[in-house]
């Protein structure tokens, strides 16, 4: 609902993701006239953190299918759109998530009339089951040629030894693999103000059944990857996002808070 409302609200757009409307259910549809009528700041601050994390990570793809990548895994896909707006013929596109999540979006797709192009494959993964690479290799994954990984809004939702061996099974996987993710800071590190906004999200998500659970300094983060084989390990916080995507905006969008962070490791 924010990619969609992101497309209605902002000018110029920071994603350009119409799909994103498309996909809506008509509950949702119904709901974000509503939800822009009601608009907070915080609500605004986190449309834009939503639309930024999508265009770092599409950004750096495009670099990478640049100097020869093919493969393209969106892990914790949701309703990610890329996959039936890539503009990449050679690029084949793995959409991993949980089985009944990935079915609902077929649902979704369907009803939208978006059209699947040949170039998108299903990867459904019961983490609780199977590793990742068993449901990759399933879908025809090729481990011995490299690939780019996006990891968006998962990372903080899992202990913080099973994001770090995710990454670090990317990075063994082949070496010229990439990721682009995002991950929440511990909550002590945040100023007093933050920390009350951390609360109430932290509160939220967590009457949803999904607690934060996984949390990373960025230095140690930065020293995790390093270690584990990445050339570079570049971490982006708001001040950066804002000075990369939204200098110069007449209306004042911008990324807010110090909770998110972006990390590319290449």
């Amino acid at each position: 609902m924010r990619r969609a409302a992101h497309q209605l609200m902002d000018f110029p757009h920071v994603l350009e993701d119409p799909l994103a409307l498309d996909i809506l259910n008509h509950d949702a549809r119904n709901k974000l006239p509503g939800e822009m009528m009601r608009e907070k700041p915080f609500a605004r601050h986190m449309r834009a953190w939503m639309a930024v994390r999508s265009r770092l990570a599409e950004d750096t793809l495009a670099d990478r299918v640049s100097a020869g990548v093919a493969q393209y895994v969106v892990l914790g896909a949701g309703l990610d759109t890329f996959a039936y707006r890539n503009p990449f013929p050679a690029l084949r596109v793995f959409e991993v998530d949980f089985p009944a999540t990935q079915q609902w979006k077929h649902e979704l797709i369907a009803n939208a009339g978006v059209i699947v192009p040949p170039s998108v494959t299903y990867a459904p993964v019961d983490f609780e089951l199977e590793p990742l690479e068993a449901g990759l290799a399933r879908a025809g994954f090729r481990m011995d040629e490299p690939a780019f990984f996006s990891w968006l809004g998962v990372t903080m939702y899992l202990a913080e030894a099973t994001t770090l061996g995710t990454l670090r099974w990317i990075r063994n996987c082949n070496a010229a693999n990439g990721v682009v993710f995002d991950y929440s800071v511990p909550r002590e590190s945040l100023p007093l103000l933050h920390r009350v906004a951390f609360d109430a999200l932290a509160t939220r998500v967590a009457q949803a059944g999904e607690p934060f659970v996984g949390f990373f300094a960025p230095a140690d983060l930065q020293q995790h990857l390093l270690g584990m084989g990445y050339a570079q390990a570049d971490d982006w916080d708001a001040a950066r996002l804002n000075a990369r995507y939204f200098t110069g905006r007449e209306d004042g969008l911008a990324v807010g808070g110090k909770l998110s962070r972006l990390m590319r490791a290449l």
